[in-house]
């Protein structure tokens, strides 16, 4: 069994209609799972989003599969 690495991401995209479940199946698909994430809506309809994941993966592969998503504004 693979060991995964644990990591924080932070994600600030536009809150439109669907755009949360698409980040989230991008993460599941990408090997991603989830521990805890944080979420607000601020000024100008955006949302940020704060995750705690593991993954068997790199995390750049993860992180440029959710910044190719139109609604996302930036991934650190």
């Amino acid at each position: 069994m693979n060991e995964q690495t644990q990591y924080q991401l932070t994600i600030k995209a536009h809150d439109n209609l669907g755009t949360l479940e698409r980040i989230l199946r991008v993460i599941r698909h990408r090997g991603g799972n989830i521990k805890s994430m944080q979420m607000q809506t601020i000024e100008n309809n955006t949302l940020i989003m704060t995750l705690k994941l593991t993954t068997e993966r790199t995390l750049s592969t993860l992180q440029n599969q959710v910044a190719k998503l139109e609604d996302v504004i930036v991934i650190e």
